[in-house]
């Protein structure tokens, strides 16, 4: 039985959209800005790493080439594939830098609403909304209300949420609601129900996700967020490669944050490890266990640990330690799979602010059966859901042109 594979490197783009300008993000290029600083030396740590960029396996694949295509400049550090390469990189036609309109054109279903978002207010909430959640959670109050970096508001407001019992409430550019709160003091399984809650008040204002924020600690130089976030997502549309797969009975595993993604709607067996390496670890449990179906795995770190938090360091550091991960996946993959290495938005560690930057991603692929293909630009993300229908042999996606 045919496989399918798909790894969604979160956030890690390689260049400016088309629509970039619209979204304040002309010139954003997460890959390319990151070979640069790390050529110059602001990609050096003592102890973390130092040096060009060194994405030996990814380059085979393609990612080079990718972003070359796509900007019309070789990364420094970044080499060019060989002849039996398939790569490409995908521009994203849903109206959003979002997690969730990555993911869902991805699969093959481009987002087919407007968004709702938060001014960039204090308070940014709707009154109503605030009063609502309040009242329906039983809460005291809420702490925060406004436009914030995740890591910086648990600093400000940790304590005063530890002694009062007022979750941190906040958003970004993105069309979300998140609540901090501290797992021990709030409790966690109090969180997960109060963002249940803010889910079903926050669907007429068509928010895409609410997002539970956990973290430890005792003072603002020891708060840390947990592995233990959950995201609350509007359901994708009808027709993704995952509802065509589970109505063909194939056996599916969403590794990562996946399925919060797709709000569990046919993704089958949920499987999350704490850090990339502990997802990449299931990707490869699943490669060596599943004899058919989809694997569809989010390594998030390079986006939550450090695109918002703008190290670059970090950032190169994560990237060269999934590229030396890569032989051990593809070790497990069989001829007949076909592996898709995407991502689904940027997030230029170099850029101003904390938020996703609009951008087109690489795709680079694998089939060991088939010949190597050019990808090529594909305009939009859901030429690869497309693909993954063709391969598995699934009734064609809603959107999307397949590349084989």
């Amino acid at each position: 039985m045919k496989r399918a594979i798909i790894i969604v490197l979160d956030s890690v783009g390689c260049g400016s959209a088309p629509d970039a300008a619209d979204y304040g993000d002309a010139g954003a290029d997460t890959l390319g800005h990151l070979a640069e600083a790390c050529a110059v030396g602001r990609g050096d740590r003592a102890g973390l790493r130092s040096g060009p960029l060194t994405l030996p396996h990814l380059c085979a694949l393609g990612i080079g080439s990718a972003a070359e295509a796509a900007t019309g400049r070789l990364p420094p550090g970044l080499t060019r594939a060989g002849s039996k390469a398939s790569w490409g990189y995908g521009i994203e036609r849903s109206a959003g830098k979002d997690t969730p309109s990555g993911h869902w054109e991805i699969a093959g279903t481009p987002v087919p609403v407007a968004w709702g978002y938060f001014p960039r207010t204090e308070p940014c909430f709707p009154p109503a909304l605030i009063t609502s959640l309040i009242e329906q959670a039983g809460l005291p109050g809420i702490l925060g209300n406004r436009h914030a970096s995740g890591t910086t508001i648990i600093e400000a407001l940790g304590q005063e949420h530890i002694r009062t019992g007022r979750p941190i409430c906040y958003t970004s550019i993105d069309s979300v609601f998140q609540i901090a709160a501290h797992e021990e003091a709030f409790g966690l399984e109090r969180l997960y129900e109060l963002c249940g809650i803010a889910r079903r008040l926050c669907d007429p204002l068509m928010i895409g996700r609410v997002i539970a924020r956990p973290f430890l600690g005792t003072a603002p130089s020891d708060f840390r967020r947990t592995s233990n976030r959950r995201d609350f997502a509007v359901p994708p549309p009808p027709g993704t490669i995952f509802a065509r797969a589970d109505a063909a009975g194939l056996p599916i595993v969403s590794i990562g944050k996946t399925a919060d993604i797709f709000a569990h709607s046919h993704t089958g067996e949920a499987r999350k490890g704490k850090t990339n390496d502990g997802n990449i670890d299931l990707v490869i449990d699943a490669l060596r266990s599943q004899d058919g179906g989809l694997i569809f795995a989010n390594l998030v770190d390079f986006d939550s640990d450090y695109g918002h938090r703008r190290d670059s360091p970090g950032y190169a550091a994560c990237l060269e330690s999934f590229d030396a991960r890569l032989p051990h996946i593809l070790a497990a993959v069989r001829s007949d799979d076909l592996l898709i290495v995407t991502a689904d938005h940027g997030n230029d560690p170099t850029w101003a602010g904390t938020d996703h930057t609009r951008e087109v991603v690489p795709i680079i692929s694998q089939c060991r059966t088939s010949d190597a293909l050019m990808i090529g630009r594909r305009d939009t993300l859901a030429d690869i859901g497309a693909s993954v229908s063709a391969h598995l042999g699934l009734e064609p996606t809603p959107s999307g042109l397949s590349w084989l």
